[in-house]
């Protein structure tokens, strides 16, 4: 059973990310004082007394603010108080009540649910009579809390929890899944992809880059069916054949009869691009929560814009998501804007001249928007995780070394002559392998690359980083 859910709305700059940190104990909602920092809708686990609760924490609705990501950010505060079990209405004790309160509060009467209305930065207990003009707003008694000190957060908290729902006695609420972070650089259409995988809008859409600060996980369940159709070619051959897959932001039922489902963790994120041509503090704690989000994940979905070409931004993401040892798809984004074959064979050359370093992962054409291409995603997910995952035996490793060693492919340096005696695996996720040798420190960068085309060769390692450790062996 899910967890119960709590919606933190209000005007701008009241403080929500503050509270939603000092709630959740984290410091993971960005924290600015600019107006409308955050825009999506984020979420965060919490806990008081012993009882788990989720925190969305959501952009400042201004009824009448000109400022383009005001409406969609409006209508992400409004889906946060749909799907949400209990309200949190805040608003700002050091400058009363406002129009945007007064509309914000006129909006969540209509709600069946819950609403405690909070008055925030009362920093000082001596001035909490300043929350009598705030009963003129018809939610009830104001709670006075200061998210900075913490003052007043226990009361509220105790009158929260037993507002909401009891997760029934023995259930599990950590659900396994698979990590996928949605990478890349600004406007490649990362949202578009999430809401088409996620088959929801939960994160905004906009063709002004940058429009994605935080970082927005959606947990999909999905059921494996016949394919219906045609799937859409892909833009590498070697890429996997995939069957339509029904994806669903639902639980699975726990019926016996039904498919075997598989739960991913979708994390869309901010645009990474160089730290130099990060002009805003706001836009840098993004981006380390785009890194951070790429430090959880076991699979990234690197997405290019097909449109605009390959660029070094997207080489230095895919730089990010190997060297923190994710599992790696290339997905070219908005390949139905090419009409001409030349083209999209000349971005496929491109992809293959300019990635070689991840060469390993492989690569799919897409359309976030129109959803061409992007169901076998989900089945290429599933391949490169178990390859993220497997475990190879040590006789199956030592075979192939053997082999290896009639080639006779070795390193020399002066008298000292390279000879691998023994290979074993040590870690998964990524696959870790550790060799024995006589001489170590002659092995380099050429070999090492050798030695792991040869195993990709042998063994099924498509889309996961490989990492190889040698160590002397007398």
């Amino acid at each position: 059973m899910s967890l119960p859910i709590v919606a933190v709305v209000g005007r701008p700059n009241v403080g929500k990310s503050t509270f939603v940190n000092r709630i959740a104990q984290t410091h993971e909602a960005i924290v600015h004082e600019q107006r409308g920092v955050t825009r999506d809708r984020s979420y965060h686990r919490a806990e008081w007394n012993g009882v788990e609760f989720t925190l969305i924490d959501t952009g400042g609705i201004a009824i009448a603010d000109p400022d383009v990501f005001q409406v969609p950010i409006r209508n992400q505060a409004l889906l946060a108080t749909e799907e949400a079990d209990a309200i949190i209405l805040l608003v700002d004790g050091t400058t009363g009540t406002t129009a945007d309160d007064e509309a914000v509060a006129k909006l969540l009467k209509r709600s069946a649910r819950p609403v405690l209305l909070v008055v925030n930065k009362l920093d000082d207990p001596t001035r909490e009579q300043a929350i009598w003009d705030f009963y003129g707003l018809g939610l009830g008694d104001p709670w006075p809390v200061s998210s900075v000190h913490g003052h007043g957060t226990g009361d509220l908290l105790d009158e929260l929890v037993a507002l909401l729902p009891r997760v029934g006695d023995g259930e599990d609420d950590e659900v396994e899944a698979i990590n996928v972070a949605i990478i890349g650089r600004p406007n490649a259409g990362k949202s578009s992809l999430t809401n088409r995988l996620t088959g929801s809008e939960r994160s905004i859409v906009s063709d002004v880059a940058g429009t994605t600060r935080d970082s927005i996980d959606a947990l999909v369940y999905r059921s494996a069916v016949p394919a219906a159709s045609t799937p859409a070619p892909a833009a590498s051959t070697s890429a996997p054949a995939v069957s339509a897959p029904v994806a669903s932001t639902d639980a699975p039922s726990s019926s016996t009869t039904e498919p075997l489902t598989q739960a991913y963790r979708i994390i869309d994120t901010a645009g990474l691009r160089r730290k130099s041509q990060i002009s805003e503090d706001v836009e840098y704690y993004g981006f380390v929560r785009a890194m951070r989000a790429i430090d959880r994940a076991d699979v990234a979905l690197l997405v290019v814009d097909a449109e605009l070409g390959l660029t070094d931004a997207d080489q230095r993401v895919a730089t990010f998501a190997h060297d923190r040892g994710c599992a790696l798809i290339i997905l070219l984004n908005k390949w139905d804007l090419l009409q001409d074959a030349e083209q999209r064979e000349q971005l496929r050359e491109q992809v293959a001249d300019r990635m070689i370093f991840v060469s390993y992962a492989p690569v799919l054409a897409i359309s976030a928007k129109s959803g061409r291409g992007v169901q076998r995603i989900w089945d290429a997910i599933d391949k490169v995780y178990a390859n993220f995952s497997a475990s190879i035996s040590t006789s199956s490793l030592n075979s192939l070394l053997s082999e290896l060693r009639d080639f006779g492919h070795t390193v020399s340096r002066g008298k000292m002559r390279l000879r691998v005696n023994y290979i074993t695996q040590t870690g998964t996720r990524p696959p870790y392998f550790t060799l024995f040798a006589n001489h170590p420190q002659i092995i380099d960068d050429g070999y090492r690359r050798y030695l792991e085309n040869r195993m990709r060769e042998a063994f099924p390692l498509e889309g996961t980083p490989i990492r190889l450790k040698f160590k002397k062996k007398d």
